[in-house]
């Protein structure tokens, strides 16, 4: 019986996740809409990136990375400092989106690993909004 990949094999392990990184990263600093979430970041996105790569490594089923370097995620309060409502939610999935869509990937798996962003995404918002109707 063969064994089922993991995502982070079946995304291209270390190489495709360093890719879908970089790939944010480049769409997040060059587009205007999500200048929003890029000012939330330092100047210099690398540190941002190599992190986003370590996570998502261990979150993808790969080495624990992050976690190995910087203890548990703790991703929500990780964010704490910073505003997220559905704007900065939005912007975050918009750059994760186009970068999935540059990947030479099964398009099944794509939304899959996409919704489960649109989950942790929304996970992260810690500002009361309301919502017009």
């Amino acid at each position: 019986m063969a064994e089922i990949a993991t995502p982070y094999e079946r995304i291209g392990g270390e190489a495709g996740v360093r890719q879908l990184c970089k790939t944010f990263y480049e769409v997040m600093c060059e587009t205007p809409q999500t200048q929003h979430i890029r000012d939330y970041h330092p100047k210099d996105i690398s540190i941002s990136e190599e992190k986003l790569y370590l996570f998502l490594t261990g979150w993808l089923g790969g080495p624990s990375l992050y976690t190995d370097k910087y203890g548990h995620p703790r991703l929500r309060a990780r964010h704490l400092p910073f505003s997220i409502g559905i704007e900065e939610r939005d912007q975050w999935l918009y750059c994760m989106a186009q970068a999935l869509k540059s990947m030479d990937l099964d398009p099944l798996f794509s939304e899959q690993l996409m919704a489960s962003f649109v989950q942790t995404a929304d996970f992260m918002r810690n500002r009361p909004e309301t919502t017009e109707q």
